[in-house]
């Protein structure tokens, strides 16, 4: 007589919305916290790695080389799998279905949402926000839509952080050089017939309240065949206080000599850094930008700073505001709309002080678009703590299983994108680079190019 089989039991297994860096290195942590957990990382786009894909200039290869770490949470294929091309709520899965297979799920998606200046004209044709410019430029999907005007020799961007630096670097980059990078070739058409000449940097404070770093700022003057001018009313060669920052104080220094010494001198363009300004009004004319008015600024005893009354006008046929980000609310789960977060503690989701079960968030969503690429690492590994403390304690949801997922997807008319998948739009970029020559890769940037090349259809992809 056979003995009844018992079921085996499945895993514990916790779904990570989002395969950026947050949600990469949160997927990380829970692997190597418990060897008894799998992990589904679900992205809305068909290839992974988010920010550092889709955030991080084309010509920064440094930076970007991160992937090669990253990679690495897909090692173990019997315990992670990667879920590319699912959305997540409108349009695709509701989160509520979705849980119904997961023990816990942790939301790593971002704040993706431009902060406005807040002034008039900035709902004119070519007044776009950072988020969007960057996204053109490194080949988003969502962005392959119309390109910006660049067909005027003045551009305008706002803001006193490194994006703002990567956007200005980008505009004033001769495009011989950004052929070198995995910028697909719509950028380098658009960036070869610019006609910008002039990039001007709006700051609103001093410079030694700038929050770039001293590598982006130095990456100005060893452009090629650009001038580096800097507005700052006389204050750097007047001395200003010394910061106490490391970083700040080389800031300094490297303005001070800017200011003496212009790099690049007498070059075809320049990047102008304008200091103590803000917009006050973006100009047009028959819809669209024409200029930029500008105030000039004085900061009080108390550090504030205010309008002195004194306005200028930019000529600009492009006005991109680089200050800031904030998230968008998660169907289902709490919003703090002045943060642009979601409430939590240690990554577990709060409402009216009481953990919501199960639901845990990592990254921007979590924290606020604050930090680098590398704070993601530790503020994964506290979410994940989180989660794998909680697990003993969390239901099993009533539809377990890696293979019910993927039928409740299919039901969802979802056919997800796979890492085998992914692999071959790996390939396929990797063979654009070899092509064009000079560079590793060619992104792919047309999501039904994307899916051609990792569904093996390569005669349309690129």
């Amino acid at each position: 007589m056979t003995s009844p089989q018992v079921p085996t039991a499945r895993p514990p297994r916790i779904a990570v919305i989002g395969a950026g860096p947050s949600g990469l290195y949160t997927a990380e942590a829970l692997l190597a916290g418990d060897p008894g957990v799998a992990v589904d990382i679900i992205d809305r786009l068909p290839a992974p790695y988010g920010l550092v894909r889709y955030g991080v200039a084309p010509d920064h290869l440094k930076m970007k080389s991160v992937i090669r770490a990253l990679v690495n949470t897909f090692d173990d294929a019997e315990r992670v799998r990667f879920l590319g091309d699912v959305t997540v709520g409108d349009g695709g899965i509701p989160g509520e279905v979705l849980r119904e297979h997961y023990h816990g799920v942790v939301y790593a998606s971002g704040s993706s949402v431009d902060r406005d200046l807040g002034i008039p004209g900035e709902d004119l044709a070519g007044s776009v926000g950072s988020g969007a410019f960057v996204s053109w430029y490194c080949g988003h999907p969502d962005a392959t839509g119309p390109v910006p005007d660049l067909d005027r020799s003045g551009v305008v961007v706002v803001g006193a952080g490194n994006v703002a630096i990567d956007v200005a670097r980008m505009l004033a980059r001769p495009a011989r050089d950004i052929a070198a990078t995995d910028a697909h070739d719509a950028v380098l058409d658009a960036l070869g017939a610019s006609a910008v000449t002039d990039v001007h940097v709006v700051i609103r404070r001093g410079p030694q309240h700038v929050k770039f770093t001293p590598p982006e700022l130095r990456g100005l003057g060893a452009l090629d065949d650009v001038e580096v001018v800097v507005h700052d009313d006389g204050l750097l060669a007047a001395g200003v206080p010394e910061p106490s920052e490391r970083r700040m104080r080389q800031v300094v220094d490297t303005l001070t000599g800017w200011a003496a010494d212009p790099p690049g001198a007498g070059s075809g363009r320049r990047v102008h850094l304008h200091f103590l300004r803000s917009p006050v009004r973006i100009l047009g004319d028959g819809g669209r930008v024409t200029g930029v008015e500008i105030e000039r600024n004085a900061i009080t005893a108390d550090g504030r700073v205010r309008g002195t009354g004194e306005r200028a006008v930019l000529d600009a046929g492009l006005v991109v505001r680089a200050i800031g980000y904030t998230g968008e609310p998660i169907p289902g789960l709490p919003f703090d709309e002045a943060t642009g977060t979601v409430p939590q503690e240690a990554g577990r989701v709060m409402l009216g002080g009481e953990p919501v079960r199960g639901s845990y968030v990592a990254g921007w969503i979590k924290r606020g678009p604050t930090g680098v690429i590398g704070t993601n690492k530790s503020d994964g590994a506290e979410t994940a703590a989180s989660v794998l403390a909680d697990l003993p304690t969390l239901p099993t949801p009533p539809r377990p299983g890696g293979r019910a997922v993927l039928d409740r997807l299919r039901e969802f008319g979802i056919d997800p994108v796979l890492w085998e998948d992914w692999l071959r739009l790996d390939a396929a970029e990797i063979a654009l680079g070899e092509r064009r020559g000079g560079t590793d890769r060619v992104k792919i940037a047309v999501r039904p190019d994307m899916l051609d090349a990792a569904r093996g259809r390569a005669e349309r992809a690129g």
